[in-house]
């Protein structure tokens, strides 16, 4: 295959999931208390809000570069 092809269906692939998920939720560890032996973490789960534009101007970018490569053909 074709470096833009392989390109265009990985863009595909990249608009469906962030369409699917909206957003990525990850953990993060803070040390809360550290006397000596004793330590106190907390865990936070963050939230990076995917914005649907996002996976439309991948679907979108996926599909033209498909397009165009097949014309090249």
């Amino acid at each position: 295959m074709k470096t833009t092809t392989i390109l265009a269906i990985l863009l595909i692939a990249i608009g469906i999931v962030a369409f699917g998920y909206q957003g990525i939720t990850y953990t993060s560890r803070e040390n809360v208390v550290d006397l000596g032996p004793l330590q106190m973490t907390a865990e936070t789960e963050k939230t990076l809000p995917l914005p649907p534009i996002v996976g439309a101007i991948a679907l979108v970018g996926g599909i033209v570069l498909l397009v165009v490569g097949k014309k090249q053909d």
